[in-house]
């Protein structure tokens, strides 16, 4: 519980972040983490198209730097994008100039206003910076698609026990999360369809 859905007091650790929105209507931010990579971004793009559903990516820098023709395929049909640090990097494990110079080289390569902290890991002070320049991204649902211990019906079980209104779901589009991405993403979205949920992107 405390991984797939972080509760309150772990959340007022991070202040001016987002976790969830809620709307009127029952709707869902759909996020993948850790590329673009050709291996696998490319096909949820076609999965995401099949079902007509925008998401957002937090994208890798250096990845974003050495496939920029898939960086650029997401945009071009019509999803987010966020910069999630450029060598994918714990802040915790950083000091927060390092942490700073590490976002900024992956702004380079990712132009957009949103960012999503690797692990959601940060220090105080990295928080406070980076808000001033970006809305960050946190989640309400981690599905743990990237767990050696997770089955593709485990992880869809995560979406279909933790998913409420205005949630930020988290899958990875990642050669570790590829195995049971692959199988219970199509699963979710369909699911999450069926249940009346609408698919935003972050404004």
């Amino acid at each position: 519980m405390f991984i797939e859905q972080p509760p309150w007091l772990y959340r007022v650790l991070f202040p001016g972040v987002i976790w969830r929105i809620p709307a009127e209507k029952k709707c869902v931010y759909l996020t993948f983490d850790d590329g673009p990579i050709p291996e696998v971004t490319p096909w949820v793009l076609d999965i995401l198209d099949k079902y007509g559903v925008k998401a957002t990516f937090f994208m890798v820098g250096d990845n974003v730097r050495r496939y920029s023709d898939i960086y650029q395929m997401v945009i071009d049909r019509g999803h987010r994008v966020g910069n999630h640090t450029y060598n994918h990097i714990q802040g915790i494990q950083y000091w927060t100039n390092n942490y700073l110079a590490n976002v900024k080289k992956a702004a380079e390569y990712i132009k957009t206003d949103l960012f999503r902290p690797p692990h959601g890991h940060m220090r105080l002070p990295q928080i406070l910076t980076l808000r001033q320049h970006y809305k960050i991204i946190m989640w309400d649902v981690v599905t743990r698609d990237y767990s050696p211990h997770m089955t593709p019906n485990g992880v869809f079980n995560v979406v279909k026990n933790y998913t409420r209104n205005g949630s930020v779901i988290v899958f990875h589009d990642s050669l570790k999360a590829e195995g049971n991405m692959r199988e219970a993403m199509p699963r979710a979205v369909e699911w999450l369809l069926q249940q009346g949920y609408e698919f935003k992107v972050f404004e």
